[in-house]
């Protein structure tokens, strides 16, 4: 049997093979490859149970231990807080959960207010753009580069590097990419530590639960681990959102006419595409049965929130997008003790970022056929290479900008934040 969630298909669209899979059985065994298989979990219930269960451990290193490996991942990437159980992994997550308060990010919205006006204003007078090269990757890259006090000069290699680390069947270019990435990571600690900034890696260097602190290891792998998981889900959350609204000018117009929707929207919009699609690696610590099937010990699960945000048992009509839909039990962020520690800030850079867009930029529609957008490769993260657009200017306060429809289709420009926007061909598959 094939691998069901591998194909250009699923990439294109997982959604069907979603459906197909879990109208047999919310749960199932599925193969996955080079002779191995795990159990793959599509049903919202299912899948809520599951990221709650205890008996699913996210250690990685003790699954791991005892199999041959010809993988050389830093332990700051391999070994992060998202493959810790407890207790550990709770202690982690309180030195670090202070930093992703809903305060602190209302404290940086003027922030990235600033740098998503910034970078439409730099694609506005073309009437076109792309909207994942030009705003979903630079934005939420230069927001937490920005948190964690990254020098300018070295965010371009610290994107890349990043990048790097979702390098489909290249295993030596991730390896790299850990290693580089772990060592810029503990060079940067040091330097905070001398030079105290106020960043938030000055703040996770002073960190404290009584007389409980992170060690050297422990900051660099937290480091590593906010720098990418602080963009690489957002850039593909904005993207899928934007392309969700173009595909239902309907729901775009709702927002037009009534932009106070946009905060409870943003709900619906993760339910109807999540940015992930399968969530991080888990596996069994003692037989158990879920969804009516067998799970033996010692196996991987895949929870896979794209699935279970459109189970019509618990979503009605999951494939239309409705704006006015009560979504927010989806599970696009997870649930439970590992849900998306970032998720506000997430939230509030993807409305920020949607808000601008609309109020900027008029009419606005895709440049290309919709069948002609390509994807990511990846199972784990749902996401597009490039989101083509063009529209019609619209200054502050309103007023359409001087424009002549199709103006700048071919127009060669200076891309915003130039250095943060090579291109992305980083085609994941972890799992």
């Amino acid at each position: 049997m094939s691998n069901p969630l591998q194909g250009p298909e699923f990439h294109l669209n997982p959604y069907p093979a979603y459906a197909q899979l879990r109208s047999s059985a919310p749960v199932q065994k599925v193969p996955t490859g080079h002779g191995r298989y795990s159990y793959l979990i599509t049903g919202y219930a299912e899948a809520r149970a599951a990221f709650t269960d205890s008996r699913l451990s996210k250690n990685t290193a003790r699954f791991f231990a005892d199999k041959p490996s010809e993988r050389n991942l830093h332990p700051a990437v391999s070994q992060t807080m998202l493959a810790t159980d407890p207790p550990h992994h709770a202690r982690l997550r309180r030195l670090v959960t202070q930093a992703f308060t809903r305060g602190t990010v209302d404290r940086l919205r003027p922030y990235i207010q600033q740098v998503s006006t910034g970078l439409v204003d730099t694609f506005l007078p073309d009437g076109r753009a792309d909207l994942v090269e030009d705003l979903a990757v630079p934005l939420p890259v230069t927001v937490i580069c920005h948190m964690l006090g990254v020098p300018e000069a070295d965010r371009p290699a610290v994107r890349q590097w990043s990048n790097d680390l979702f390098a489909a069947g290249q295993p030596a270019r991730i390896d790299a990419a850990s290693h580089a990435l772990a060592e810029f990571m503990t060079d940067l600690v040091e330097t905070k530590r001398r030079s105290p900034d106020g960043s938030l890696l000055t703040d996770l260097i002073a960190a404290r639960d009584g007389r409980d602190a992170l060690d050297e290891s422990e900051l660099v792998s937290l480091a590593v681990l906010l720098l990418v998981a602080g963009h690489e889900t957002t850039t593909n959350f904005i993207g899928n959102a934007a392309l969700a609204l173009l595909q239902h000018p309907e729901s775009l117009a709702q927002l037009r006419e009534d932009p106070e929707l946009l905060g409870t929207a943003l709900d619906e919009l993760l339910r109807f595409d999540s940015p992930v699609g399968i969530a991080t690696f888990r596996y069994t610590t003692e037989p158990l049965t879920l969804g009516g099937t067998d799970i033996p010990s010692g196996v991987p699960v895949l929870i896979a929130p794209g699935a279970a945000n459109r189970d019509p048992a618990h979503f009605p009509d999951p494939d239309q997008l409705d704006l006015d839909r009560t979504a927010k039990d989806h599970l696009a962020f997870g649930h439970g003790i590992h849900r998306c520690l970032g998720a506000p800030l997430a939230r509030a850079e993807a409305e920020i970022a949607l808000d601008t867009l609309l109020t900027r930029c008029g009419r606005l529609r895709l440049a290309v056929p919709a069948e002609d957008l390509q994807w990511r490769r990846t199972r784990l993260m749902r996401g597009l290479e490039s989101l083509p657009v063009v529209f019609q200017p619209v200054q502050p306060g309103g007023r359409p900008c001087q424009y002549t429809p199709g103006a700048g289709l071919n127009s060669s420009r200076t891309p915003p934040r130039a250095e943060l926007l090579q291109p992305r061909h980083n085609h994941s598959d972890v799992s």
